[in-house]
């Protein structure tokens, strides 16, 4: 890892003409990317959709300390996901995504009373 100080950094400010850029039509963008080879119309590969914890709270009509109970996880943790300070690590989203498609058998099987 390169280490500088922030003096160097402004030193060595990158230069980009903003009047260009902001110039940039979506056009230009379509064209560019056909020169580039990439299909601008195509589907993108490659990601996945982000499970929103606050939509998922909000569908369930929990308050974020009965989500949090319910899954088992302290209430910080679910206010950091909502908030967008952290993500769930990949064990929590599976659970995630198993609350969000059957609530119900998912908080039986966590022996939730809801």
């Amino acid at each position: 890892m390169a280490r500088i100080s922030l003096d160097q950094l402004r030193a060595n400010r990158p230069t980009a003409n903003r009047t260009k850029i902001d110039a940039t039509t979506e056009e230009d963008i379509r064209r560019h990317m056909v020169e580039d080879g990439e299909d601008p119309d195509a589907e993108p590969v490659g990601y996945r959709l982000v499970l929103s914890v606050t939509a998922l709270r909000e569908r369930l009509g929990m308050t974020q300390i009965a989500f949090a109970k319910a899954i088992g996880v302290p209430v910080a943790t679910v206010r950091n996901w909502e908030q967008g300070r952290k993500q769930p690590d990949p064990a929590a989203r599976s659970l995630l995504t198993i609350v969000a498609a059957e609530p119900e058998a998912a908080f039986r099987a966590l022996g939730v009373v809801r």
